[in-house]
């Protein structure tokens, strides 16, 4: 047995160009993508479930029930609630997606911002005069 590869007997591995054997390996990674099952979706929606059930009853969900407060009140505030909510995860969805990143950061960023100010126009003290 020859240590030194120069010295080696052996023929050199050149008969596949660099870019064919890039292009390859990149066909054998995407034939070894599992198919969607109806398992795998419900483990992803049960976890945005759990989030919208614990903002709910965070957001007041009960306030009805122990003050005298007003239904439609409380609807709205849980929907600009919801509504940022839905911008935190837009944000946290941008961070897997490389191609619509700043998109959906910026528009993320944005229905936080408009629940901000939802907020503070039902407690009566608005941002914009």
């Amino acid at each position: 047995m020859v240590k030194n590869r120069k010295l080696s007997n052996t023929p050199k591995d050149n008969s596949i160009p660099k870019k064919e054997k890039t292009e390859l390996i990149q066909n054998d990674i995407q034939s070894k993508k599992e198919p969607i099952n109806t398992k795998s979706i419900i483990q992803s929606g049960s976890k945005y479930i759990y989030i919208i059930a614990a903002a709910a009853f965070l957001s007041g969900i009960f306030t009805p029930l122990t003050i005298d407060a007003e239904i439609t009140t409380v609807v709205f505030g849980m929907l600009s609630l919801f509504l940022g909510l839905g911008g935190g995860i837009l944000i946290f969805l941008a961070t897997k997606n490389q191609k619509f990143r700043s998109i959906m950061v910026c528009g993320g960023l944005g229905m936080m911002v408009i629940s901000l100010i939802l907020i503070y126009e039902l407690a009566e003290r608005p941002i914009i005069q």
